[in-house]
């Protein structure tokens, strides 16, 4: 699979629900939620995250995040990370449901990094209302 995502959020139910929405377009493209803190509380989890990185048969990986806290626990799972892996992990500064929705759909085209990472960030422009 060429280019994977991590879904990162305060909300098990989040990460998982925004994940479902992704595979009902992407199909089968690499996809893991993480969401909850360790005690299973609203926050977030680096060695989950770490885990779900690790795991994901990508080459290269996305990291989405819902909050700042979020995006400093995937800023430290990214500095734990073995070089290798780390320089095919990039963080994504886009809106959290619409980018993963959106870069997931480019993914399942077999596009690479780049072109999911332009996707997700355009989400940001798309306007909801006609």
């Amino acid at each position: 699979m060429a280019v994977g995502m991590v879904l990162i959020s305060h909300s098990k139910q989040v990460a998982e629900g925004t994940v479902e929405l992704v595979r009902q377009m992407a199909g089968d493209v690499s996809l893991a939620a993480v969401g909850g803190d360790a005690e299973g509380g609203t926050g977030t989890d680096p060695d989950a995250i770490r885990q779900a990185v690790e795991g994901l048969q990508a080459r290269e990986i996305l990291l989405f995040m819902d909050l700042g806290s979020a995006v400093m626990s995937a800023e430290t799972v990214l500095e734990m990370l073995d070089e290798d892996l780390k320089s095919r992990v990039h963080l994504v500064d886009a809106p959290f449901v619409e980018g993963a929705f959106s870069a997931g759909v480019v993914a399942s085209s077999g596009a690479g990094a780049e072109e999911c990472l332009e996707a997700a960030e355009e989400a940001r422009t798309v306007s909801k209302l006609h």
